[in-house]
Order: C-alpha cells, then sequence, then structure tokens
C-alpha cells in the first residue's frame, strides 16, 4: 500500500505541474508559490478541523524545520531554473532520493546494495529521458541545484521521522503549509504582484489542490517503513509528466525516451522488490 502512496503522489504533483506549467503564462514563479501554499494552508485548516487533529504537537522543531528545509528547496529549486536548462535543474533536483539514502544510514538504517541501484537507475533514467547539460560558466546554477536536491532530501528525512514518531500527515502538511505561506508573504512583498482573473484563478487553485493531495499522499508514503522505495517510486513523477507532455503539448517521446522511462518503471519495480527481500529498518531514534 505504501508504493500505491507514492505512486499516486508523482500522479498528482505531475498535475500540479500542468497546472504550474500553464499558470507561469501570467503569474511569477514565487506567486505561483505563494497561492499554493496559502491556498493549501486553508485547504489544511479545513481538513484538520473535520478530523478533529489537535494542531498542538510535541515535536514543533521537527514541523518547522520540515517546513523550512521544504520551502527552501522550492526556493533554490526555483532558483536553479533561472540559471539552468530545465532539464538540468529538474534532474539535479531529482538527487533527493540519494541524499534521503545518505541521511539514512547516518541515522543507522541499514541499506542493502539492491535498493541503492534501484535508486541510482531511477536516476539515470530521469538523466536520459532529460538529457540534461551543464557548462563551464553554469557552475553557480548547478551548485544550487544541487542543493535544491541536498534540502529535498532532509525534508523528506524529517517527514519520516514525524511518521515514525505518530504525527498525523494531516498535521504536518498543514505545518508545512503555513511556514510556506510565511515565508512566501515575505518574498512577495518584495515582487511584482499581478491581477488574478478567473482562468488563472482556477489554474492557481489546480495548484493548489493537487499539491495539497500530493503532500497528504506523499506523507503517507514515506511515514511508512520501506522509506527508500517510496523515493524510488517518487521517479515516477517523470512518467507521468512525459505522458502529459504528449496529450497536451504534442510532446513526443523518441525512442531514448522511452528507454528512459522504462528504466524508471524498472526502478519503481526493483525497489518494491528489494524492500521486501531486505532486513528491516533500524529504529528510529525517539
Amino acid at each position: 500500500m505504501q508504493s500505491l502512496w507514492m505512486v499516486l503522489a508523482s500522479l498528482l504533483f505531475a498535475c500540479m505541474g500542468v497546472c504550474v506549467k500553464l499558470a507561469a503564462a501570467t503569474h511569477s514563479a514565487i506567486e505561483i508559490v505563494f497561492y499554493r501554499s496559502f491556498l493549501s494552508l486553508i485547504l489544511m485548516f479545513a481538513l484538520v478541523k473535520l478530523r478533529g487533529v489537535p494542531l498542538g504537537t510535541p515535536h514543533w522543531r521537527w514541523q518547522v524545520s520540515r517546513g523550512a528545509l521544504g520551502f527552501s528547496a522550492l526556493c533554490t529549486y526555483l532558483w536553479a531554473i533561472t540559471l539552468l536548462p530545465l532539464a538540468t535543474a529538474v534532474t539535479l533536483n531529482y538527487t533527493s532520493a540519494i541524499f534521503l539514502a545518505i541521511y539514512l544510514a547516518l541515522s543507522g538504517m541499514r541499506l542493502t546494495a539492491g535498493i541503492l541501484g534501484a535508486l541510482a537507475l531511477g536516476l539515470a533514467g530521469v538523466g536520459l529521458l532529460l538529457k540534461p547539460t551543464l557548462n563551464a560558466d553554469q557552475l553557480v546554477g548547478g551548485l544550487i541545484g544541487l542543493a535544491s536536491g541536498v534540502l529535498a532530501g532532509m525534508a523528506y528525512f524529517s517527514v519520516r521521522e514525524l511518521g515514525s514518531r505518530g504525527e498525523p500527515e494531516t498535521r504536518t502538511v498543514f505545518y508545512f503549509s503555513l511556514v510556506s505561506s510565511v515565508c512566501a508573504s515575505v518574498w512577495l512583498l518584495l515582487s511584482e504582484i499581478h491581477p488574478v482573473d478567473l482562468r488563472s484563478g482556477s489554474l492557481l487553485a489546480g495548484v493548489a489542490t493537487f499539491a495539497t493531495a500530493a503532500q497528504l499522499a506523499m506523507t503517507r508514503a514515506y511515514a511508512g517503513t520501506r522509506t527508500l522505495m517510496a523515493a524510488a517510486l517518487a521517479y515516477s513523477t517523470v512518467v507521468f509528466a512525459s505522458l502529459f507532455g504528449m496529450i497536451l503539448w504534442n510532446e513526443t517521446p523518441d525512442g531514448v525516451a522511452w528507454l528512459a522511462i522504462g528504466l524508471i518503471i524498472l526502478s519503481g519495480l526493483a525497489a518494491t522488490h528489494f524492500s521486501r527481500a531486505g532486513p528491516a529498518p533500524a529504529a528510529p531514534a525517539p
């Protein structure tokens, strides 16, 4: 079931990406981040109240750090996009799974060669599909893009730790939305604000709705015991995004692209297999 939650999250993130691409025609990146975070905050507040989940938490430090790391990862990712070709920025951001594996190893989890190979296979598939390039004059942008992967891996590690401590995913996503809204509001004060019409408002609402649902599914997936399986399956976002590109923008993949998609799918299957066959991870520190 954990694998299905991550596949669902990947599909929802791809849907969010479609809305982002369409909304970018009328709104800046920080505006999209703000509306995504603020509308998500409203949705999550309603959801936690509906489910009767108290907002008070004994793990507020983990919640704040998860929100700050997630927002920082998003900011560095958007910054890298402005400095690098999109394919390169996306590929560097997807190194988050590798860094997550490193953090888990440092925390005491035993990693099998099979699961690490599945992660590497998925990353190779992403790189092959996106055909990233990095010139010598793009070193700074490359380091920023790599930083987005480092920060995202740390954020996912925080999500796992919160789940292992019994934090409900609704509360974790609520605090992520809260921290992101506050940070994005400060950034927005220094940026140009464009008017919202019916079309752009619908797209921004779509961004927030898909992002919120994806965060809930992703949080539940990472809260399980097979964290690296979930990380490998996150690569499937690229597959869904490629399919949307074919359907909406007539972006027809070539033979190399289909090979890459196959590698990504194989990565997810391998991660599922080795996650079941491998030893149980070490219990997290209290």
